[in-house]
């Protein structure tokens, strides 16, 4: 296999992808006039669309590159990220959706806010908002960036400029409408190549998938080990933090709980859902089949090692030696543009999330209370978008090294450990003030984000010390209960007048949202 050669089947499928979605920019940037149609598409998108675009929020690089990766090195225990990542949904289904929708109007901060101050919580919840979208970028530009020095010979600095320059395009003209449609195209494509490949693979086995998972033990150095606990996680504290990292990381995504306000109405938000865990079921099934069968594929198959005896192209890159395996060039070609695609749309929705942090949370609410105007909020967000993409490419070159869902999962901790805490008590506990949700934040995004860094993933594989001061790798086993603690605490030792309204604001709340009767954020005190 020549890995540095240009594809031309990769080429000309870039280049169509390309070239439509820009298309769709252009068409999207004609009806993108005002903040709700910059940040919510107007409200004018079908369940079905905003199903798909919700799974295609969720199978970013860190499944379809990542998760496959994960199988394929550390077997069994990679089920726990398919496993939770599924178990999540109906979480979101059940408790946060319908709720979300009625109670919001462009970002889960609204929804926070909405019978506390609304000042100082925006500015703290800000804080977990972007730190979540800043490890997410990461994830992603990293997998783009491979995947292109991968396919291209090019230098891996110049490729994550070039997925930064066309996401800052996309969001800056387009807003969420071209965000969506180009989510919608590339999850189709997404799932499309994900089975070609699948069938491929059985295909390769006689269709029996017994033998697929017996070949991969007959050859992964391991043996019966791969099929067994312990390669990954190897402690149960490890099991369970992993677990809590993907049940409350999901709740706490901003730019996919942001979806729930681009439909028309509660009933609709829940419809997305639905739409949004089955194709995600299906695609993790698909995941799994192609993370084992490619070990006994690709693992001791010289054509995908380099000199050293690692996979060529990093870790990240197992799908793509197996589309080529099973297809040659010409599905080389396909997957990776579908790759490409991939992150080009998911790094859009978590830009035009943050865009919406910065801009309609902290200077339209915060900075200008209330009184900024449309066209200067728009000015912000766009100004914004630009600087986000300068800094995801200054953390991309920073974690070129690690394998993207590794990443990613850490965008998972800090979402819940500072926002998904402060999200659930504020739609479900009476006694949740305004003080105990900017210290509940606050706790869970310092644990969260300081516990990351000293733990294995950046103590030792970034920063390049010996051993790391924490020893697991996500920290939501700590630092999710510390946020649920404080704000508990803060909350129930906090007897001002404020409080009390605040706690009497909740009834009102809660009535309002059960009739669907959407309430707005600026009603906040």
């Amino acid at each position: 296999m020549s890995v540095v050669t240009p594809n031309i089947t990769a080429i000309l499928t870039f280049i169509l992808f390309v070239l439509s979605t820009l298309g769709i920019t252009w068409w999207a940037a004609r009806r993108t006039r005002s903040r709700q149609q910059f940040y919510v598409a107007g409200g004018g998108i079908t369940a079905w669309q905003n199903g798909i675009a919700i799974s295609g929020d969720f199978m970013s690089a860190a499944t379809f590159l990542g998760l496959s990766s994960l199988l394929y090195f550390s077997g069994v225990d990679g089920l726990m990220v398919a496993a939770g990542a599924v178990a999540s949904w109906p979480i979101i289904l059940l408790l946060v959706s319908e709720r979300l929708r009625n109670l919001g109007r462009y970002t889960f901060i609204d929804v926070v806010s909405v019978r506390l101050a609304e000042r100082p919580v925006t500015l703290v919840a800000a804080l977990g908002s972007l730190a979540t979208a800043v490890f997410y970028l990461i994830s992603q530009l990293v997998g783009a960036g491979k995947l292109i020095q991968l396919l291209f010979g090019i230098d891996y600095v110049l490729a994550v400029t070039c997925v930064s320059a066309l996401m800052i395009l996309y969001v800056t003209f387009g807003g969420m409408l071209a965000t969506t449609w180009v989510q919608i195209i590339k999850a189709f494509l997404l799932v499309v190549g994900g089975t070609i490949i699948t069938v491929l693979m059985v295909q390769h086995f006689g269709f029996d998938l017994g033998q697929v998972f017996q070949g991969a033990i007959a050859v992964h150095p391991r043996g019966a080990g791969l099929m067994a606990p312990g390669g990954w996680l190897t402690d149960p504290v490890s099991v369970i933090s992993l677990g809590l990292t993907c049940l409350l990381g999901f709740l706490g995504l901003p730019h996919v709980l942001m979806r729930m306000f681009t439909v028309k109405d509660a009933k609709t938000a829940r419809k997305s859902t639905f739409y949004a865990v089955s194709i995600i079921g299906y695609f993790n099934l698909l995941m799994i089949v192609i993370g084992f069968g490619a070990v006994s594929l690709i693992m001791f198959n010289v054509d995908y090692q380099d000199a050293a005896g690692a996979l060529v192209g990093g870790r990240n890159m197992v799908v793509l030696h197996v589309s080529h395996f099973l297809g040659g060039d010409v599905l080389l070609g396909f997957v990776s543009a579908v790759t490409f695609a991939t992150i080009l749309a998911v790094v859009s929705g978590l830009t035009i999330s943050a865009a919406a942090t910065i801009a309609h949370d902290l200077y339209a609410k915060s900075i200008k209370q209330g009184r900024a105007s449309e066209r200067s909020e728009l000015l912000v967000s766009r100004c914004a978008v630009i600087i986000i993409g300068i800094l995801a490419i200054l953390f991309g070159i920073a974690f070129e090294g690690l394998n993207v869902i590794f990443i990613t999962n850490m965008a998972l901790a800090v979402a819940g450990s500072a926002n998904a805490p402060i999200l659930l008590l504020s739609m479900y506990w009476r006694g949740l003030t305004t003080r105990g949700a900017i210290y509940g934040c606050l706790t869970g995004l310092a644990a969260s984000v300081s516990l990351i860094i000293l733990g294995p993933q950046v103590w030792v594989d970034v920063i390049g010390m010996d051993q790391p001061l924490f020893p697991y790798v996500y920290p939501t086993v700590v630092s999710a209960p510390l946020a649920f603690l404080a704000a508990w605490l803060f909350s129930r030792t906090d007897h001002s007048a404020r409080a009390d309204g605040e706690r009497a604001a909740f009834d009102e709340q809660y009535m309002r949202s059960e009739l669907g009767i959407g309430t707005s954020a600026a009603t906040s005190h």
